[in-house]
């Protein structure tokens, strides 16, 4: 049985959606998680990966439970190395933990999965023209993420609204805004959403498509 890797842009496990992942994955299929940022304290993080005014940024989740915000240029060069290493450790699948997107990720032989690839078309299939609203963990994820999303047949709205708390919108908050501009489906468009925030999503009494549900069971058919 070939053996999943997953990598998280933070660190890992990522014991809110492992259990995600294991409720449709083979009990008995082998596992292997790492994040870029694996073994790295806060202070070594902002040295390394601090976010570029200006530049792409993505949101992620330490193992002590707090947030951070990071620059997408340098995670994904760190990303590339940790996916030679999940490769060379036999791993047959890799499964990036993030829907942000990225421009040379690979592997040599490894089926690398990378959900913002994945959703885009699968959402547009699913929503068949509906205006979509999306809720993104940042606001300048907006501008940045926006391309990813030319397969819909409208164009998207947007709010914000972090899986980790902090300042800002809540779910709740953010869905209700979309769904007074007009959103008739709403999606969550972090792997750090999970069940709670749909449920607090689907207050607004809308459909909520949750990023890493879909892709968990697309993975699963594969592995």
């Amino acid at each position: 049985m070939s053996k999943l890797g997953t990598l998280t842009i933070g660190q890992a496990p990522r014991a809110d959606i492992t259990p995600i992942l294991d409720a449709v994955l083979n009990a008995d299929l082998p596992q292997r998680h790492a994040g870029v940022l694996d073994g790295l304290s806060r202070a070594e993080i902002e040295r390394d990966f601090a976010a570029v005014p200006g530049q792409p940024v993505l949101i992620t989740k330490l193992l002590d439970g707090s947030a951070v915000v990071i620059d997408r240029t340098r995670t994904e060069k760190a990303a590339q190395r940790k996916l030679a290493l999940l490769e060379a450790e036999g791993c047959g699948t890799i499964l990036m933990l993030c829907t942000g997107h990225f421009e040379s990720l690979s592997t040599q032989k490894a089926w690398l999965v990378e959900p913002d690839r994945i959703l885009p078309p699968a959402v547009a299939a699913l929503t068949q023209g509906a205006q979509l609203g999306i809720i993104v963990p940042l606001a300048e994820q907006i501008s940045s993420e926006v391309g990813k999303w030319t397969p819909l047949g409208r164009a998207p709205l947007y709010a914000a609204a972090s899986p980790y708390g902090g300042a800002g919108a809540s779910v709740a908050e953010a869905a209700r805004e979309l769904a007074g501009r007009g959103a008739e489906i709403l999606l969550m468009d972090c792997m750090g959403f999970v069940e709670r925030h749909r449920h607090e999503a689907a207050e607004a009494g809308l459909p909520v498509i949750l990023s890493n549900s879909l892709i968990a069971k697309l993975v699963s058919e594969i592995v």
